[in-house]
């Protein structure tokens, strides 16, 4: 099992100054910097003040660990030596869309010349997990399946609850602005993987689209590789969450794929059904109340994770995740709660965003040897 389902991550990073807290426009500089250490796993995102990166493929939680804690120390160097800190987290407390620069790529300038508006006010940040699974033909059964528990996973991750300044009161406000996409949000349920790749053909065909890159479902096949790839968690707070967060995908899609080799499958959700769940997870987070469907339940959103938690159990110590496996279940009874918890909770003490933005700075570097410079 260790070698089939193969782990990667993407991590989508602010960069501010470490003097104002305000975001810096720089990822430019810090690519070209960069590119000797990290090659094609450094990227521009839309807006000049975000950076992403991206681990290698790994062959269990162990690999991940160590590639994740390498790469982000490495960035975060070269980001101090230019002045500037690294915020995990999925909107910035104070900054407005409207200030930042867009990044020089062709890529971008479609994105902004169809979206308008739209694709300008994308300063979000997200973490995106990729699983590896066996053959393509798997894809669409097990993502039929894994689409009822992203607003668990969500809500694990969720981060996000300032915008502009502004305290929204929804614990992953990232969400809301990210479902004004177009191919965004809950997928339907394909009846096979054979239909989904017809769908993706239509679109291609029709000039809807140029590839299966701009469907940017909440979970997806992905469009090159043998993955499925979970994209609907906000950027965590830290590395330690981030890979609990991944270990908990790698569990499920391993889970489901014992299950289907046994042609035993879970029930298949509307997307409708999901989306509702979805909402209370960006609202409240971990203290959402959620609906099972399937049994006709109301339940806590921390007793639905540990059901899931309960769920994967079986597959745990053959993919030698049981420290992030109980990582997250000492997350669902601690008093700090997820990033969003932690931000509010600096806010409600402090009212200052100021004084959030300052934690959100320390608290991304923790796990890390590196030490920023004063």
């Amino acid at each position: 099992m260790l070698s089939r389902f193969t782990l990667g991550i993407e991590e989508e990073f602010q960069m501010v100054d470490k003097q104002t807290g305000q975001l810096a426009s720089q990822v430019h500089t810090i690519i070209e910097q960069g590119l000797p250490f990290f090659g094609e796993q450094i990227k521009p995102e839309m807006l000049q003040s975000m950076v992403e990166i991206i681990t290698n493929v790994c062959p269990n939680i162990t690999a991940l660990r160590l590639d994740l804690q390498q790469k982000t120390q490495k960035l975060a160097q070269l980001v101090d030596a230019q002045g500037l800190a690294l915020i995990s987290a999925g909107t910035h407390p104070l900054a407005h869309w409207r200030d930042q620069k867009r990044s020089r790529h062709i890529r971008y300038e479609e994105l902004d010349e169809e979206f308008q508006d739209v694709g300008r006010s994308i300063l979000i940040c997200g973490l995106h997990v990729h699983v590896g699974i066996d053959r393509h033909e798997l894809a669409v059964p097990l993502m039929n399946q894994l689409r009822t528990w992203l607003p668990h996973l969500l809500a694990l991750s969720s981060n996000s609850p300032f915008w502009i300044g502004h305290h929204t009161g929804i614990k992953s406000y990232r969400a809301v602005v990210w479902k004004r996409f177009p191919r965004s949000g809950i997928p339907n349920p394909f009846s096979s993987t054979l239909e989904y790749d017809r769908y993706v053909q239509n679109l291609v065909q029709t000039g809807c689209i140029d590839n299966a890159k701009k469907i940017w479902w909440d979970i997806r096949p992905h469009p090159f590789y043998n993955t499925i790839e979970f994209r609907v968690c906000d950027m965590p707070a830290t590395i330690e969450d981030a890979i609990a967060i991944a270990a908990l995908c790698q569990a499920l899609v391993a889970k489901l794929t014992w299950l289907y080799e046994k042609n035993i499958t879970t029930y298949v959700l509307s997307d409708h059904y999901i989306e509702e769940n979805k909402w209370r997870a960006a609202r409240y987070g971990l203290d959402a109340e959620v609906v099972d469907f399937i049994q006709g339940r109301r339940l806590s959103m921390r007793d639905a994770i540990h059901e899931v938690l309960d769920f994967v159990e079986d597959v745990v110590d053959e993919l030698n995740i049981r420290r992030e496996m109980s990582y997250l279940r000492a997350l669902l009874v601690s008093s700090q709660g997820t990033g969003a918890d932690r931000q509010l909770a600096i806010y409600q003490e402090t009212q200052d965003l100021s004084a959030v933005i300052t934690y959100l700075t320390h608290r991304t570097m923790e796990g890390l040897l590196f030490e920023q410079a004063s």
